[in-house]
């Protein structure tokens, strides 16, 4: 049987699960249709989902559809969860979009909308919620053309809008979308120019056009009484691909989720690419060379997962055993390396233990749900004994804190939300220190010279000595320093672009006295390297100098023409830089930057100066120049390189020097 994976994405709110719920319903894996208001659906399995009635965690279930299994993902719609979406879009083969045939557009629809058509992922779109008061068809129409995409097909009208009643029409379809498919399609257009145009050429083209992400048909209905959806699932078994991949092939997948099972095991959730992969194989994984047996497969299908004794291309299936595993790991043969395609988290927070709660049980409960999302990371500060996370939203700090309550029985509290800033360097800085000359203690020659790089490239280690003159050992002791001392600017902040260059080395080789063994005292350690290292890169970047960048934000406001004038005073007063306005009938487009920290300000206030009609868009854009206020600084959780005489006395205790 094929298999197609399918993601059901949308704005929060748009009703992504109750659409999910529809289609298990009119596929026949379930009797009755769950509400998201009463916290019983099937995807939303979390407490804390069914409590605040939103997703987020993805979910996976099963239904068969004409000769076709779909393993149907339903993802979350908030921003702040941005994370489990990046996670999915890797594994599918298709995805359906929907969008409220109320509120129309929105930013979180034209985010994904982007990150689909970047990544050719063939997409549907659902226009839901044809029932409620205040349903459009011919606006929303308009608004998918002009702010998501102009190729698209509707599959249909819709009539009896905003009442019980509404009801969609199959057609026009194929005959309607000539002028869409003509501009991909040449057999097409000479067909249309010789008059040899028929319906079953139109939709051969529409499938082809559509499984190359190319056109978008749109189908509208209403996940809460049904009406459309029967259409929409002919559309998801006609004209969306099914997965390929060989079963006899090597073995290749990816895993896009990890859960704890009730004993606290890990469980890997994979798609598979290629081969397949059965109990008690032994599979390699990661960027790390490691390797684990699996115990236990369970595979999605029929409604549900069931166990198997093998996971085949093209399959999603629950993993156990692979203790080590990690979101966006491949399995087998790499497929394509994992590649973020959003940008990552911008605030940072401490978590502040509450009255009892053990700081070991707080480190351990954070460092497992950080394991279940790799864009939140975890900084602990041991010398403080503080752990902070770095997050989206305010509204991510909130669902952190209750599943520590929930999960773990932890009561914890934050600090203030900061950004998370960057430094960059100003200019080229180069330092060295000699074996045996000076304050020098290590039994290490290191020398470094520091020199900008184009933003985006990351950290490039060089050598200006030659490989074999020591041990690699000793130069890989060197580079795995530099990588981690730069976590930690001059500032206290991450310096991400630049490129190190080690210009001079030098050891004590392998000494021990007479009749006696091995002699630390009088032989180069990677102890030595690792301790001098971060002297050496500290100098040298305060010769280079380095400026704090905080993350700004690209965003754009919808908001009632009249009601410029009170907007811009706020947004001054926010830090926010308004580069461009367009006036269209009654609305007002502004577009600009907002320093990330204030994007929750703005989004709370916006409602109050728009009478409610106001819509903020907003993504990151870039790093900028701190101009305001005093220099942002991050509390070190490292052994203080800037301070030589801490820095020895804590260091040359730890090695025994």
């Amino acid at each position: 049987m094929h298999v197609l994976n399918l993601g059901i994405l949308a704005h929060v709110d748009a009703g992504k699960t109750s659409l999910t719920e529809r289609l298990l319903h009119s596929a026949g894996v379930i009797d009755e249709i769950g509400s998201v208001d009463d916290g019983n659906t099937r995807t939303d399995t979390l407490a804390l989902e069914r409590q605040r009635g939103i997703t987020i965690k993805s979910a996976v279930v099963s239904f068969p559809l004409g000769g076709v299994t779909v393993n149907l993902i339903d993802t979350p719609g908030h921003p702040d969860f941005i994370a489990e979406v990046e996670r999915v879009l890797g594994v599918l083969d298709g995805a359906v979009l929907v969008v409220s045939a109320v509120e129309g557009v929105q930013a979180q629809t034209r985010v994904l909308m982007r990150t689909l058509q970047r990544l050719r992922i063939p997409t549907l779109l659902f226009v839901n919620k044809i029932d409620r008061r205040g349903a459009g068809y011919e606006t929303v129409l308009r608004s998918i053309r002009a702010r998501l995409t102009p190729a698209i097909v509707p599959m249909g009208t819709a009539t009896g809008l905003g009442t019980r009643a509404a009801r969609c029409t199959p057609g026009p379809g194929p005959a309607a979308a000539l002028d869409v498919l003509a501009d991909h399609d040449d057999t097409l257009l000479s067909a249309y120019v010789e008059n040899t145009l028929t319906d079953a050429l139109l939709r051969t083209s529409l499938a082809a056009r559509t499984r190359e992400a190319l056109v978008h048909p749109v189908y509208f209905g209403s996940a809460v009484t049904g009406a459309g959806v029967d259409a929409l699932l002919t559309g998801i078994e006609e004209l969306l691909p099914t997965a390929g991949g060989e079963a006899d092939g090597p073995v290749s997948g990816t895993v896009f989720k990890v859960e704890r099972g009730p004993a606290g095991e890990k469980v890997a959730y994979a798609r598979m690419f290629s081969g397949t992969l059965r109990t008690r194989d032994r599979v390699p994984f990661g960027a790390d060379g490691a390797d684990g047996r699996v115990t236990a497969i369970s595979v999605f299908g029929h409604g549900t997962d069931t166990s198997g004794e093998a996971v085949r291309a093209g399959q999603i299936a629950r993993l156990w055993g692979l203790g080590d595993i990690r979101i966006g790991d491949a399995l087998g043969e790499p497929r394509t390396a994992y590649e973020h395609v959003f940008a990552p988290p911008t605030l940072e927070t401490v978590v502040v233990p509450g009255p009892g709660v053990h700081r070991g049980a707080l480190h351990l409960a954070l460092t497992q749900l950080a394991e279940q999302d790799p864009l939140i990371g975890l900084r602990h500060d041991e010398r403080r004994q503080e752990t902070s996370v770095s997050l989206y939203g305010e509204v991510q700090k909130e669902v952190v804190q209750a599943t520590l309550a929930d999960e773990y029985g932890l009561d914890v509290t934050f600090r203030e939300t900061t950004p998370l800033c960057v430094e960059r360097l100003l200019g080229t800085g180069q330092a060295v220190e000699f074996i045996k000359k000076g304050a020098n203690p290590f039994l290490a020659t290191v020398g470094l010279r520091v020199d900008p790089a184009p933003v985006g490239s990351g950290v490039v280690f060089r050598l200006e000595v030659e490989l074999g003159s020591m041990p690699y050992a000793f130069f890989k002791a060197v580079e795995d320093t530099v990588r981690a001392t730069l976590d930690q600017g001059l500032h206290g902040w991450q310096v991400p672009d630049c490129v190190v260059t080690m210009t001079h080395k030098g050891y004590c080789p392998r000494q021990s006295h007479a009749h006696q063994g091995f002699d630390k005292s009088m032989s180069s350690t990677g102890a030595d390297f690792r301790g001098l290292t971060p002297l050496v890169l500290v100098a040298a970047l305060r010769q280079a100098g380095t400026r704090v960048h905080e993350p700004m934000h690209r965003f754009r406001i919808e908001a009632p023409a009249d009601t410029l004038g009170a907007l811009l005073p706020v947004l001054a007063g926010l830090g926010a830089v308004p580069e461009t306005t367009l006036n269209r009938d009654d609305t007002c487009v502004l577009e600009g930057t907002v320093p990330a920290a204030r994007v929750h300000a703005l989004g709370q206030r916006l409602p109050g100066l728009t009478r409610g009609e106001g819509e903020l868009e907003s993504a990151f854009a870039h790093y900028a120049p701190v101009t305001h206020g005093t220099v942002p600084e991050r509390p070190r959780t490292d052994h203080n390189p800037l301070n030589r005489k801490e820095y020895l006395l804590n260091v040359t205790r730890r090695v025994g020097g």
